[in-house]
């Protein structure tokens, strides 16, 4: 983790500010276990980031899933025994010989679905339910749909993406070519049975540049104005750069414009609607959500965010910037780019942090003002933000899919 000298970042001293890392074998996979949480490499081993605090209830929580730990070592690449720690249970730890790279965080996820269906042999699904998500007085169409997946065995997991085939052809008599779409459900769906999948979809509709006539996109389109019972022609699911970490302690910042926070809704609900369904996944840390709209009214999933605030105030932060309502410092219109600026100092030590990560998802026009927030609050410590930003995304902790 970057940390230059003289940066005047407040850091913690002691065996209980330390991160360590489990090489574990021998996890179960079976219902009880939640197998696509664990990060299973080729050998066949785990490697799990586990701060000092939680590592007696990580090492019976292993045991209990029948793994067996055949390596400790903190994120500096020391041995607990050289960092003075010792865990309570007595668990040794086993040297492998092997020369290992500190590990920062937890990045990798085990079996991860990809194109369990696809173009050619697309898995029909149906419609099951079509929600308007824009409030009265808001701009456009955004619906919230849910598809049934019980026919088939089309799976995935938070941050994903599925592809939809509309029918018809192109104006070249083609068929249409798929289209891709970001998860709003977690892997169990909205009815927590394992058999649904849900996008959140705005209807496309801008004005001809030469002739001035209303265009409204092809598959967005189709999917706003679906009836519920249609069938649809599903592909994927696809993606593996905005995955969830399995960390309970993590911190998730997440920017997001319009349609974009819907895999931020999957994240959310995972992390905090599901907590009775997933005994092995009770988020602790913090997530940061950051949304950007042009009216109130076009907050998406606005009741259900403040909601989650006030059930979970001390591990949910939603931070709004509405264009057409509010000013930045300047006195122009508030983009996201200007709240990040705004909170880019304390973003800044938060990414000091090592099991912190940040997703950007929307539009790609929100990345240059990021960017420029944080490189002022870099600055500050004498970094350089674009350095430093290859550093995060080296350690899989910097996730954008814009467009």
């Amino acid at each position: 983790m970057y940390s230059p000298s003289g940066s005047g970042v407040a850091t913690k001293t002691g065996a209980n500010s330390r991160v360590f890392v489990f090489e574990v074998e021998g996890i179960r996979q079976g219902g009880n276990s939640d197998q696509q949480t664990y990060p299973i490499r080729r050998s066949g081993r785990v490697l799990i980031t586990v701060p000092y605090e939680r590592m007696n209830q990580e090492m019976r929580r292993i045991s209990r899933l029948g793994g067996r730990i055949v390596n400790i070592r903190a994120c500096d690449g020391t041995s607990p025994d050289q960092s003075s720690t010792t865990p309570e249970n007595g668990l040794q730890s086993q040297q492998s010989g092997e020369q290992k790279k500190p590990m920062t965080q937890a990045k990798v996820h085990t079996e991860v679905p990809v194109n369990i269906y696809k173009p050619k042999n697309p898995f029909v699904g149906k419609c099951l339910s079509s929600v308007e998500l824009v409030q009265e007085g808001g701009e456009g169409t955004v619906r919230h749909l849910t598809f049934d997946l019980s026919g088939g065995d089309l799976h995935y997991v938070e941050g994903q993406s599925i592809g939809i085939i509309p029918p018809g052809t192109d104006a070249n008599g083609k068929p249409h070519k798929l289209r891709l779409y970001s998860i709003a459900s977690t892997r169990h769906g909205d009815h927590l049975d394992d058999k649904t999948v849900s996008l959140c979809v705005r209807q496309l509709e801008y004005k001809h540049p030469e002739t001035g006539e209303t265009v409204y996109g092809v598959c967005s389109s189709y999917l706003c104005n679906l009836e519920p019972g249609a069938d649809i022609a599903i592909t994927g699911p696809v993606g593996k750069e905005m995955l969830l970490p399995d960390d309970e302690e993590a911190t998730i910042i997440m920017m997001a414009t319009g349609t974009g926070i819907a895999p931020f809704r999957a994240f959310l609900w995972r992390m905090f609607k599901e907590r009775e369904q997933n005994p092995d996944y009770q988020f602790k840390g913090l997530a940061w959500l950051f949304f950007g709209c042009a009216y109130t009214p076009n907050i998406l999933y606005k009741e259900e965010l403040e909601e989650l605030q006030r059930q979970f105030p001390d591990n949910l932060r939603v931070t709004y910037a509405i264009s057409r309502e509010q000013q930045n410092k300047d006195g122009g219109k508030m983009y996201i780019q200007h709240r990040i600026q705004e909170n880019a100092d304390e973003l800044w030590q938060l990414n000091q942090k090592p099991n912190t990560h940040t997703y950007i998802c929307g539009l790609k026009g929100m990345e240059g003002g990021i960017d420029e927030g944080m490189s002022a609050a870099a600055s500050k410590f004498g970094a350089d933000w674009g350095e430093y930003q290859k550093q995060l995304k080296k350690e899989h902790r910097w996730h954008v899919e814009t467009y």
